[in-house]
This record gives C-alpha cells, sequence and structure tokens, in this order.
C-alpha cells in the first residue's frame, strides 16, 4: 500500500512540476525570445532583389525551351535591343515599385525586421515610388500588430503610395495592418475580417484544490489581476476582462474607422471573417487579383524591387523561434495581452 500510494504521489508530482515547466518554459521563450530576435536584428542587413531580372530570366528560360534555335536567336537579339532603347529612354525616370513580405504569427514576430526595411526604404523612396506589402497574417496579440501596423503607417504619412496584397488571410491583427493602406488587394478566396478581440486561457483551479494544492496570488491594485491559471476567478475578475476586451475592439473600430471611412462597422465589426469576392461587397478590400498579377502588370510601369531583412541569427535563437512558432499555432490564448 505504501508503495502503490509513493508511485502515485511521484506520478501526480510528475505531471505538476511538467505543467509548471511548461508554462515556465512559454512564458521564458516570449520574454526571452523577443529580446533575441530584436538583439540579433540589430546584426542583421537588407537584400535587395531586382525582381525584373527575375521575370527576364523567367521568360527568357521558357522561350529558349518552346522556340527552335533560330526563332530563340532572333529573339534574343530584339529583346536585346529592346531593353538598351528602355533602359535609354526611361530607366532613371521610371518609378520603382518596392516589394516587401510579412508573415504574421501570434506575436508578429517579423515586426523587427519590419521597422528595419521601412527605415531604410524612408531614406529612399518618394511619392513617385509605390510600396507592396504581401501580408499573410490570421492575427494575434494587440500591441505587436498595432506596432506592425503602425510601421506602415510610417509609408502612409510619408505620401508614398502603399498596397497590401492578400493571397491568403489578412484576419484580426492582420486586417489591423491591412487597413492603414490606400489599397487592398485580395485573391478570390483570401480570407479577410475577423474585426474582433479574444481572450481565453485555461483554469487549473478545481484540479489544484481536489489534489489538496494551494495557490497564492498577491497583487497591488484593484484590477492588476483579473483573471489566472491556477486561482479561483471570480465574477468580478470576469466582467472587468470584458469591459477591457469591449475597450480594445472598441480602439479597434476606431483604427478602421480612420482609414476605411466607407466600410459599415456594424456590419463587419462583428468578428466574422469574409473570402475576397464578399469582402469585395463589403468594402473590406478594393480589389480582386493576386500580388503575382498585380506586379506582372507593374512591369510596364515600375521597377521591382523586392526587400528583405535578413538578420544573423544564433542557433540557439533559431531554436527559440521554432518553438515560439509551434506554440503559436497551439489553441491557446493569454488573457493578457488581448488577441485581435
Amino acid at each position: 500500500m505504501f508503495i502503490d500510494a509513493l508511485i502515485e504521489y511521484g506520478l501526480f508530482t510528475a505531471k505538476t512540476l511538467t505543467l509548471l515547466l511548461l508554462f515556465g518554459l512559454f512564458v521564458l521563450l516570449l520574454v526571452r525570445g523577443r529580446h533575441a530576435v530584436g538583439t540579433d536584428a540589430e546584426r542583421g542587413h537588407l537584400e535587395v532583389k531586382n525582381l525584373d531580372d527575375r521575370y527576364t530570366d523567367m521568360a527568357d528560360a521558357l522561350k529558349h525551351a518552346t522556340l527552335s534555335p533560330k526563332a530563340y536567336k532572333r529573339w534574343a537579339k530584339a529583346e536585346q535591343k529592346a531593353d538598351k532603347a528602355r533602359a535609354k529612354a526611361d530607366h532613371a525616370e521610371r518609378p520603382r515599385l518596392f516589394v516587401l513580405d510579412f508573415h504574421g504569427d501570434l506575436l508578429a514576430s517579423e515586426v523587427t525586421g519590419l521597422r528595419e526595411i521601412i527605415t531604410a526604404l524612408l531614406a529612399e523612396a518618394t511619392r513617385e515610388d509605390e510600396v507592396l506589402v504581401r501580408l499573410d497574417n490570421a492575427g494575434g496579440a494587440v500591441h505587436e500588430h498595432g506596432l506592425a501596423a503602425s510601421q506602415l503607417l510610417r509609408i502612409r504619412s510619408r505620401g508614398i503610395p502603399l498596397t497590401v496584397a492578400v493571397d491568403r488571410v489578412a484576419a484580426s491583427g492582420g486586417y489591423l495592418m491591412a487597413c492603414v493602406a490606400d489599397r487592398i488587394l485580395a485573391a478570390p478566396f483570401a480570407i479577410v475580417g475577423s474585426i474582433g478581440v479574444v481572450a481565453q486561457l485555461p483554469n487549473f483551479h478545481r484540479w489544484l484544490n481536489e489534489r489538496g494544492i494551494d495557490f497564492e496570488l498577491h497583487t497591488a491594485g484593484e484590477h492588476k489581476r483579473t483573471l489566472t491559471l491556477f486561482g479561483e476567478n471570480t465574477e468580478e475578475g470576469r466582467a472587468k476582462l470584458q469591459a477591457q476586451i469591449e475597450e480594445t475592439h472598441q480602439l479597434f473600430k476606431a483604427f478602421v474607422r480612420e482609414y476605411r471611412k466607407d466600410l459599415d462597422l456594424d456590419e463587419v465589426a462583428t468578428g466574422e471573417y469574409w473570402y475576397g469576392e464578399r469582402a469585395l461587397a463589403l468594402g473590406l478590400v478594393d480589389e480582386i487579383t493576386t500580388s503575382d498579377d498585380y506586379m506582372l502588370a507593374a512591369r510596364d510601369r515600375c521597377e521591382l524591387y523586392r526587400l528583405r531583412w535578413e538578420a544573423k541569427k544564433r542557433p540557439w535563437v533559431r531554436l527559440l523561434e521554432g518553438v515560439r512558432a509551434a506554440l503559436a499555432r497551439l489553441p491557446l490564448g493569454l488573457s493578457q495581452p488581448q488577441r485581435h
């Protein structure tokens, strides 16, 4: 009996410690990972790729494979002559389309590189140029996505045309970023919207109570903590958190209203999302097209450059980011900060 009780106690202790360690690891990764990414970003560099050259190389490869040697030689000679004529006539005067990619996660971790890219961009771009942001973002923490949206606002505040292209998803915090653009493009089946706020967390109070484990939480300030993971949550705490969520939602709607003045927020700010065609009808986006078609059409009027921030990250930082990305995909949320 004693051995059985000891084994049961050992298993219970192991489960408890595992939960506590996982929670501690989660918090550590969020805090340490953010600091590490910020530090390493300062050691990175800006990569600039001429997309015109890429398109030309692709066209050349296709022509080479499909034309006869004689026909290909004639085409190549004519294309070379046309390139020289275009370069002589208007190369110096052609505006530029700068293409940026942003892949969102729970904490909008790419915002560090986005800041660096936009800082460099604003030192060079003019109002005759254009910025295209290919956005893929399903939302996350309010403060992180608010910062990302603020970075895009830096472009718009300089009077540089800003276009956001949504090929897959711009929902919640992703739409918070997209709405600051002068124009929003969406693919036919892109997911757009979700103008709402959610906060969620598990509570282990009853589980701990059944096992005779006390949990103490000491705070200074009436609302320093509303809901907790391990303590007993109260109706007062729930009501306070709901009020905070409603306040955040009002801020979200006011921000969207500032940049999408024709939107009927009573209709679209319900937390729902829509696919491209319906999003266009509701005024959430301005045009149905893919970023690929937009860039291909822009070749006739612009020089295309893709900008990317490449940070020099230590191996353990890459490991942290991988774990953080995996955790971000889990169906869990935090009470603070709230998520869009």
